[in-house]
């Protein structure tokens, strides 16, 4: 069973943690330069992939007693927080244009562009840091892979706009702020648990 709770925390989280990271303008620079939806498939393909392997990792996490899931989730959200807060937003990520315009060219540029930039990246230990933390795999990869989508659709399709009208240091606090709360919560947790 979903909870709706728990995916609109985790879609909300990872939304915003992944929003001002560069795989979104690298989805942005390959929508520019080609058919948007045969980008979305191959970024989406590695997304989807991304978040399994976190979910997996996070339900490992959950076997441990959970004062010590408390702790060590609380450290790593503190630690995702200090990262986005220390995060310089001028990363240009340089990208091969494939050969060809074809559909397998166009998203396996996009996959392997995310498979590779995205390995071990805030958002995929954050996911498997609130997989842990709510022990609920499918709310948590459902939340997780909707976020991850929404944004690489927004690079891909309206990245600019969305960038003219909200700066991005903005989002990048506000997503600092979410991991800040949920890390002094689950350290909290531990001590009190």
């Amino acid at each position: 069973m979903i909870s709706l709770t728990v995916t609109a925390l985790v879609f909300g989280v990872v939304f915003l943690a992944e929003l001002p990271d560069k795989t979104a303008l690298a989805g942005l620079v390959l929508g520019t330069r080609y058919r948007a939806s045969y980008v979305f498939a191959g970024v989406a393909a590695a997304f989807l992939l991304h978040v399994v392997l976190a979910v997996a990792a996070g339900s490992v996490l959950t076997l441990l007693p959970q004062q010590i899931v408390h702790a060590v989730t609380g450290v790593l959200f503190l630690g995702g927080a200090a990262v986005l807060l220390m995060k310089k937003d001028d990363e240009d990520e340089e990208i091969r244009k494939p050969e060809d315009q074809s559909f397998w060219k166009v998203a396996g540029a996009g996959f392997m562009l995310i498979l590779v930039a995205e390995f071990g990246d805030l958002t995929q230990i954050m996911t498997a840091n609130l997989a842990a933390r709510y022990d609920d795999p499918l709310s948590v990869g459902l939340g997780a892979v909707l976020a991850l989508w929404a944004v690489a659709g927004l690079g891909i399709v309206g990245g600019k706009a969305l960038m003219k009208r909200v700066p991005l240091g903005l989002i990048t606090k506000i997503a600092a702020v979410l991991m800040l709360g949920l890390g002094v919560w689950s350290l909290w947790e531990a001590i009190a648990g």
